[in-house]
């Protein structure tokens, strides 16, 4: 059995103090262990910042002659708003047209999730990945589009419960060519099943 070495830094001793501001007695049972469990899902919830590309990617490089557009849709993903802490959650499309090198069809997904799991905004998060797979692949083009909703608007301020965020990233052909992006807008969009 291997042991995972604890943290030099933990934050149970900080929700313990938030949780006493808010009137709570955090000694009751129902919250004694409340400031490790936040402890330790936090440090899940943002487990992204240890990862790089490419150790998600790995050796999930290919040479291949294909020339048409790769899409991975309806990734689900989970994320964190920095603003609030509160999460956010939704599905990513990610496309791209190689040139000469494709990923394994799974690292989109990983890529998602290593972004989506730090603190973040919506609006980065889909650059960042548009960003990552240029960089590792140098495709033709990129496109990703993340549909999200987000407790911030939910749980508290507006209170808008089916309000959902829609935010893209295009580069390279995606975003010079009119027909290349339709494509993939259409793709992106078509209903599901």
């Amino acid at each position: 059995m291997s042991t995972t070495p604890a943290p030099e830094f933990t934050i149970a001793p900080h929700v313990r103090a938030i949780l006493a501001e808010l009137g709570q007695d955090p000694d009751r049972a129902g919250l004694s262990r409340t400031p490790e469990r936040v402890d330790k899902s936090l440090r899940f919830l943002t487990r992204g910042y240890a990862q790089t590309v490419e150790e998600v990617i790995g050796d999930a490089l290919f040479e291949e002659s294909h020339e048409n557009m790769i899409l991975v849709r309806d990734i689900e993903m989970y994320s964190l708003c920095e603003h609030h802490i509160l999460p956010f959650y939704g599905h990513a499309h990610v496309a791209y047209i190689p040139h000469g090198r494709i990923m394994g069809l799974s690292k989109a997904a990983r890529i998602v999730d290593m972004f989506s799991r730090r603190l973040q905004v919506q609006e980065r998060l889909t650059d960042q990945i548009a960003d990552a797979i240029m960089d590792v692949l140098q495709p033709r083009g990129v496109g990703v589009v993340i549909e999200a909703s987000h407790f911030c608007m939910m749980m508290r301020g507006v209170e808008k419960q089916n309000s959902r965020t829609v935010t893209s990233a295009l580069r390279g052909i995606f975003r010079n060519d009119q027909r290349t992006r339709d494509e993939f807008l259409r793709l992106a969009h078509a209903p599901r099943g």
